[in-house]
């Protein structure tokens, strides 16, 4: 059986890059990009739309996320192609447990927090009942992808050199953070960041994912099937 490659690789000007593109995705950017588009629509004299701003800006995360992270993401290729088995196999592996872990932190969350709503499934069916097919390529791949690729290849993988308990335990907070702090800063109620909770168990399978296989494929992938079982609650709930 052919031994699993260790994660991380990055060079220093993909830890420089990624590290402020980073800062800008996480903190700056969901709060600039109303006002940039709103700005760029008076300067082309027209209004852009809510569905095609979406599509700019996750076309946008991507291009760069691939310009900065080129060289990581073609040695992660490269290991996926190694063994594409083990990648499979991890992916699978960790949509199981992911199941089982997100119900248990979905649980835990509403029994600590007086907000007892799954911000996932509530934002992706918004933005289905708008948009579906972008938001099925946005939930699939997009958005999978440019994640991984940030919390998993660039902080994950970077925090692995000095400690692997270390890189889970960010990781998994900053994935958490990414997907809450924006609900408490518009309905100015801090309870929401309980709600971190529900994100804990995610990161934790991603992570792991990334870490176990060795190629961001896994992750991606399993990303991917957890987003499309949120999907699927959309079309059949």
């Amino acid at each position: 059986m052919a031994r699993k490659k260790s994660t991380g690789g990055l060079t220093n000007l993909e830890r420089f890059g990624g590290t402020v593109f980073f800062v800008f995705y996480l903190l700056l950017l969901p709060v600039a990009a109303g006002p940039a588009f709103r700005l760029a629509g008076e300067l082309l004299g027209r209004r852009i739309n809510g569905d095609l701003q979406t599509v700019i800006y996750y076309y946008g995360l991507f291009a760069v996320t691939v310009a900065v992270f080129h060289r990581l993401l073609g040695q992660t290729t490269r290991r996926f192609l190694d063994n594409p088995g083990l990648t499979l196999k991890t992916a699978g592996i960790g949509f199981v447990g992911l199941c089982g872990l997100n119900e248990l932190a979905f649980r835990l969350a509403g029994a600590v927090s007086p907000v007892r709503v799954n911000l996932n499934d509530t934002a992706v069916s918004a933005q289905m009942s708008s948009a579906p097919h972008m938001t099925l390529l946005i939930l699939l791949f997009l958005a999978p992808f440019v994640e991984e690729v940030l919390f998993r290849g660039l902080v994950f993988g970077g925090l692995k050199e000095r400690s692997r308990g270390l890189a889970y335990a960010v990781s998994c907070l900053l994935f958490a953070l990414l997907h809450v702090w924006q609900f408490a800063l518009v309905n100015r109620d801090a309870a929401y960041f309980l709600l971190m909770a529900q994100y804990m168990a995610p990161g934790l399978a991603l992570a792991w994912a990334y870490d176990h296989a060795g190629s961001l494929w896994a992750s991606i992938g399993l990303h991917a099937a957890a987003n499309a079982l949120s999907a699927l609650r959309y079309f059949t709930g």
